[in-house]
């Protein structure tokens, strides 16, 4: 008796022992040990962006063996059921059911393809691929919402015509003798990696709803254009995409659609793995194009897009590894911040910013606001009354992340303070808080920032709501547009000076600096060293001085002298996109519909002359046209200040 007493007491004990192991387990299986990215990325080898041995016994300890699942998929009715009782669910299928009828886009002929490629004319191939495209994950989420094969028919042709282009490449991104689409190489592109994650969509949500012959040959190609492209230039920088190490948006566009299809359409875990791996070693470059202090050199319709593809791989990564692949933090939490908010610091006032390099002049922004949305959530930043997407795969997080989307009930706009100073860059925004606020937006930067204009010393004049003189913005994309000869992509169609005839030169050592800032409650004054902006061994110096006297309506000054070892030619410029009147050899009055602004110009060391000019570029994102009154001295001289003086008054 005694015997069986033990027995069932070491029973207990042993039962006991079980359940506080197996309790301690799950403890254990539930803590996230996330990737240390810090100590990942120094394990990188500089040379080639696919990841080291160690690199790649890292990631196995996060990285789950199974391929990503972006979305439940069709045959999880219960799911799909409730994303058809919402109200964004309803207006997709709605929208879905509107296109339904339409037949793809492509592919478009050969004949056409080399045109585009020729005279870089997107409107004849651009809309084709993108709206192909668009219809196909539209007709793909609908019919995972719907259940019913009213869009397989459509989804099926869709993805024939897809696969039997010859290159998915934009025209203009092929080499100038077409390899990609005669076959000679394959690159990913802007387009390609995102016919490459609508595809990997389709094969992925719809399983057998699709032939297996279709989904096998989806499964080839997305293998052939996408994954083993990229895997190969990770490891051999070749000519087919160099932007795994840009700092631009191409970086995070491509590198985005790049590991959606891999890790949801490749079998390999062994390519999953090194996709992922090679990803976080290419974002070191991407991000290394903002500032410390977040600011965006590529302006702010580029920080929509780059930056919410990032946010959107940081989200699918998340997804992925359970959280233990951070995006959002990356190496450097507080910058990852400041880049998050961007878009509030670069506003001069009433939702309008300036349109440096490529940029727009606009916070309001059409288009997708996915980036703004994440950084709500995970940079504190404003979150917007609205939800605008592009893509299905900022659908699908959408709608698996309801809590995240739910957008503000009124604007949370905060008070813009009196001055922004983006310090790493050298870009200053000088507020006036006038009852019609006059503001200046002015930067130094460098002549080799991405979508660079040569624009050392440039500047955005605001009045109210709108820009009054200073940058006119970007060349529309098309032929010639990024032709260092375009006179808006040059410092000619900059209002900087412009010294014997000479322009700025192009390369990151062509820069400016800040070197001195005074910011008081009435006054701001910004001085920049642009003379390394320019190659002119004769001069010692050249220096603009921009002041914002915010007294009464307001009064701004751009103040540029220079000095040199012998007489010199100098010109300077307004630049305008507005209506002017050349008043008198000294006085320029600038007219919007509602406002004026009059420019006095006085010189002390030379005498100048007038003389305006149309820009001779037709197509320019602002709109157009735009004049450049340029303001050029008679007489050589080797010291000289020209001052230009721009004060509202009433019309």
């Amino acid at each position: 008796m005694e015997e069986r007493k033990r027995h069932i007491v070491y029973a207990l004990i042993l039962v006991l022992s079980l359940i506080i192991l197996n309790s301690c387990t799950g403890q254990e299986k539930t803590e996230v040990k996330k990737l240390d990215i810090k100590a990942y990325l120094d394990l990188a080898d500089k040379d080639t962006i696919y990841p080291t041995d160690k690199q790649l016994a890292m990631l196995k300890e996060v990285m789950p063996k199974e391929a990503f699942q972006p979305a439940p998929k069709i045959s999880n009715r219960a799911y799909w059921k409730g994303i058809a009782e919402t109200t964004s669910g309803k207006e997709y299928l709605t929208k879905a059911l509107e296109l339904l009828d339409r037949k793809p886009e492509v592919p478009i002929t050969d004949s056409i393809y080399r045109l585009a490629n020729k005279d870089g004319n997107r409107g004849i191939y651009k809309p084709r691929y993108y709206r192909t495209m668009d219809r196909l994950e539209r007709f793909i989420l609908a019919e995972c919402i719907e259940n019913k094969g009213r869009f397989l028919p459509q989804i099926e042709t869709y993805s024939k015509a897809i696969m039997s282009m010859k290159s998915w490449l934009h025209p203009n991104h092929d080499d100038e003798y077409n390899g990609v689409l005669e076959g000679r190489r394959i690159s990913i592109d802007l387009g390609a990696r995102k016919f490459g994650g609508v595809l990997a969509l389709a094969e992925n949500l719809l399983e057998d709803k699709l032939p297996k012959s279709l989904r096998d040959d989806i499964h080839v190609q997305l293998q052939k254009r996408i994954t083993d492209s990229y895997l190969k230039s990770t490891k051999y920088l070749d000519e087919n995409n160099k932007w795994i190490k840009s700092t631009s948006n191409w970086n995070s566009v491509c590198t985005s659609g790049t590991v959606l299809t891999t890790i949801t359409s490749s079998e390999s875990y062994e390519k999953r793995l090194a996709t992922v791996g090679s990803a976080l070693n290419s974002m070191t470059y991407y991000l290394s194009g903002f500032g410390d202090d977040g600011y965006c050199s590529e302006g702010l319709g580029y920080w929509g897009y780059g930056f919410g593809h990032y946010l959107y791989l940081a989200q699918i990564l998340h997804d992925y590894t359970d959280g233990r692949i951070d995006l959002f933090t990356f190496n450097n939490t507080e910058k990852m911040k400041n880049v998050g908010n961007f878009p509030e610091g670069f506003e001069i006032q009433k939702m309008v910013c300036s349109p440096f390099s490529d940029g727009v002049s606009s916070i309001s922004r059409k288009g997708s606001n996915f980036a703004d949305v994440l950084s709500a959530e995970y940079y504190g930043a404003i979150m917007p009354t609205e939800i605008r997407m592009e893509e299905a795969a900022e659908q699908l997080i959408a709608w698996q992340n309801p809590e995240m989307f739910q957008v503000a009930d009124t604007s949370n706009t905060s008070q813009l303070p009196d001055h922004t100073y983006f310090n790493d860059f050298g870009m200053v925004i000088s507020r006036g808080k006038q009852e019609v606020p006059f503001s200046i937006a002015v930067k130094a930067g460098h002549n080799a920032e991405n979508h660079n204009h040569s624009d050392v010393g440039t500047y955005s004049l605001v009045l109210n709501d709108e820009i009054i003189a200073g940058d006119i913005g970007a060349p529309s994309y098309r032929a010639g547009s990024f032709s260092p000869d375009n006179k808006a992509r040059s410092s000619w169609g900059h209002p900087v000076p412009r010294i014997n005839n000479t322009l700025q030169s192009n390369g990151i050592e062509f820069k400016g600096i800040i070197t001195g800032t005074n910011f008081k409650d009435k006054m701001d004054e910004v001085v920049i060293d642009i003379l390394p902006a320019y190659e002119l061994s004769m001069l010692q110096s050249l220096e603009r001085t921009v002041t914002n006297d915010k007294f009464g309506k307001g009064t701004i000054t751009i103040e540029d002298h220079f000095i040199a070892t012998e007489p010199v030619s100098f010109g300077s410029a307004i630049m305008t996109l507005n209506v002017y009147e050349i008043m008198d050899e000294n006085t320029v009055i600038l007219k919007t519909e509602y406002q004026k602004v009059k420019a006095e110009i006085r010189s002390e060391g030379f005498e100048f002359r007038i003389k305006d000019e149309l820009v001779p570029v037709k197509h320019l994102r602002e709109g157009g046209p735009a004049y450049k009154i340029g303001i050029e001295a008679k007489n050589l001289t080797e010291e000289g200040i020209l001052r230009i003086i721009y004060t509202p008054f009433e019309k």
